[in-house]
């Protein structure tokens, strides 16, 4: 018999209360996005702070600029995360239904939407201020691993975004859906934890990375390579656990014209690899720029 893990008895809501008649609820994944930009403001506020970090340049925002950033970026993460969700897994459902787009309650963000919400986001203020865009670029990276992390264990409260069948010991049992989805298997179907695989990549490995690189190995010194670093990273990682993550049904469904044709094609691309592979051609030019400059100057 399969040894697996039972999913524990976990509630999406921390808590849940009535109010003029009406329901509350404050969520897991609420207050993993919230914490999470509250660890990445206080983060970049002491990395400016610390003119050693930096080269002759000097830090590329003070730390009241950072707090109006903030408001800026909140404004981006929501507005792409749920923009990008709905063109890059459900466009078909959405052109359908155009009033539930604005229903971000009731789930669906894509973390690649929301980094072009961010850097749209981040573009514009750079812009506006006259502050250097990649040195921005550079100290916003470096803060959004705990983010990604606290957001990938909400995934996994709330048995979302599970992972394919497995037979591994540490597979779980998924309520649900989940659990009844493994063809030719009796029985309860454990699944991968992908969720938990994310959040030990994208969270952890990558964001240790980054702090060894900024304090440690000087690396804002050389401007971009912190940003390189961690879209070549997060591509990397978000690549490679999509071998192990449930392919979105919506993706090879005949609503989206472009993940059915790449699966009947034969590439077996998911949407996750699909939006990575241009994350990590464009973190490793950056990376492979700061270099050559960081030569340049040297010589």
């Amino acid at each position: 018999m399969q040894a697996v893990i039972q999913f524990p008895d976990l509630s999406p809501e921390l808590l849940s209360f009535s109010l003029f008649g009406m329901e509350f609820a404050l969520r897991w994944y609420a207050l993993a996005y919230i914490a999470g930009i509250l660890i990445a403001w206080r983060l970049a506020v002491h990395a400016v702070k610390r003119a050693a970090l930096w080269g002759e340049a000097g830090a590329p925002m003070t730390p009241q600029q950072i707090e109006e950033l903030l408001t800026w970026i909140i404004l981006g993460v929501i507005l792409g995360g749920r923009l990008g969700f709905v063109l890059f897994y459900q466009p078909a459902y959405y052109l359908q239904h155009p009033g539930e787009i604005v229903m971000v309650w009731q789930g669906g963000m894509a973390f690649h939407g929301g980094l072009l919400g961010v850097i749209v986001a981040a573009w514009a203020f750079t812009a506006r201020h006259g502050i250097s865009r990649i040195g921005a670029a550079d100290l916003i990276a470096h803060t959004v691993a705990p983010g990604l992390l606290l957001g990938r264990f909400a995934n996994f409260v709330n048995a979302e975004l599970w992972g394919r069948p497995s037979d591994l010991p540490w597979a779980v049992v998924f309520p649900g859906i989940a659990a009844q989805d493994c063809p030719g298997v009796e029985g309860p179907c454990a699944r991968h934890p992908s969720q938990l695989y994310e959040a030990g990549l994208e969270g952890l490995v990558l964001g240790t990375l980054l702090l060894w690189l900024v304090y440690r190995r000087g690396a804002l010194k050389a401007p971009g390579r912190v940003f390189g670093t961690f879209l070549a990273g997060y591509g990397l990682a978000r690549f490679i656990v999509e071998f192990a993550r449930q392919p979105d049904a919506q993706f090879v469904s005949p609503g989206n014209p472009l993940g059915l044709a790449l699966h009947v094609q034969g590439y077996g691309l998911t949407m996750g690899q699909l939006l990575s592979l241009p994350m990590i051609a464009l973190g490793l030019y950056f990376v492979a720029r700061a270099r050559q400059n960081a030569r340049r100057s040297a010589a």
